[in-house]
């Protein structure tokens, strides 16, 4: 399994957001790993298995799920890895005017 992984729950449908693309960043704002949600909302491999101790973004391109007239056409959330060997699962629960995210297991 990836050091990052991710998925996005469709909280007004109840359901897994699938087709979502999602972009793992580092600080300086460089790719370092891309994916789509699968049919069950999840990236499971997202980027290099050892990423160094830092800070990392996830881009969610949620306008492509969410339509062309998106209140949150992208979500971006910034995270910390201090503990490079550890597996960082980082979901976005989104709905169309609102979304939340947790570390996750």
């Amino acid at each position: 399994m990836g050091t990052v992984t991710t998925h996005v729950l469709d909280t007004a449908l109840g359901r897994p957001a699938a087709g979502v693309p999602v972009r793992l960043e580092d600080s300086a704002g460089a790719e370092v790993g891309s994916g789509r949600t699968d049919v069950d909302g999840r990236v499971r491999d997202l980027g290099p298995k050892e990423l160094s101790a830092g800070v990392y973004r996830l881009v969610f391109g949620t306008g492509e799920y969410l339509g062309p007239d998106a209140f949150f056409p992208e979500v971006t959330v910034c995270f910390r890895i201090a503990d490079p060997v550890s597996h960082h699962h980082v979901p976005l629960l989104l709905s169309p005017f609102s979304y939340s995210t947790y570390r996750g297991s």
